[in-house]
């Protein structure tokens, strides 16, 4: 909400801050509840009802008052952040009932089904992100629906996912992992446009490779094939 309310007033990049504060909240309060053994049916279905705010409402606010409000093209505008809003419900509501299955699923596995919520808000955010950072693209608008468009549709889609927040970290790596994050803090901090355009490039980039490490992974474990969200 507050995200919204400094996109009205004009402070965009604040808006934006908030969007991925609550990216890495999202991260965070799952390891946090477990970890204080306070995890209930009750918590999973607000934090589902936080997610698709946060991550199916407050970023095509953001992109249609940014990018859309006031062009000749805002009625196509608005349907592809309507669009992105729907996706972001089936996701999620696919999502909490993979959850009540009893099978072995995809997450366990550290794959998704689609993309995540969070990375659905990040990778739907990259036209404000270019725009901020002087990449003007308000001469291909229909280009641009088209992008919003299909990464809401790959949110709903089967291909598996790599997922980060159930990624094993071995020892010997585990150096380099933490320069990673503080590489990755500073370019935040210093270039942050240019950095989540990169960071969304090589999310998108990931795709063919985790649908091919999860085709292999079954071949491995048969069993494993069938796995849901």
């Amino acid at each position: 909400m507050t995200a919204i309310r400094m996109t009205l007033e004009g402070r965009l990049e604040t808006g934006l801050a908030f969007v991925l504060l609550a990216v890495f909240l999202d991260a965070a309060d799952g390891k946090l509840a477990r970890f204080l053994d306070s995890a209930s049916p009750f918590g999973a279905e607000l934090d589902t009802l936080a997610d698709f705010f946060n991550f199916g409402i407050v970023p095509g606010v953001l992109i249609y008052h940014t990018l859309y409000l006031g062009t000749p093209l805002a009625s196509l505008g608005w349907l592809s952040i309507l669009v992105l809003a729907v996706c972001c419900a089936l996701r999620l509501a696919r999502f909490n009932l993979s959850m009540r299955a009893t099978e072995v699923t995809l997450k366990t596995e550290s794959y998704f089904v689609g993309i995540p919520a969070p990375a659905l808000a990040c990778l739907a955010l990259m036209p404000v992100f270019m725009e901020l950072y002087g990449w003007q693209n308000t001469d291909l608008p229909v280009l641009r629906s088209g992008y919003i468009i299909c990464i809401g549709l790959l949110a709903i889609s089967t291909i598996p996912t790599f997922s980060i927040k159930h990624a094993s970290i071995r020892r010997s790596h585990l150096p380099f992992v933490m320069v990673a994050a503080v590489v990755l803090v500073v370019c935040l901090l210093v270039y942050p446009w240019p950095t989540l355009i990169l960071a969304d490039c090589v999310y998108l980039l990931s795709l063919p490779f985790s649908y091919r490490a999860h085709k292999k992974h079954c071949k491995v474990s048969p069993e494993h094939a069938h796995s849901a969200d």
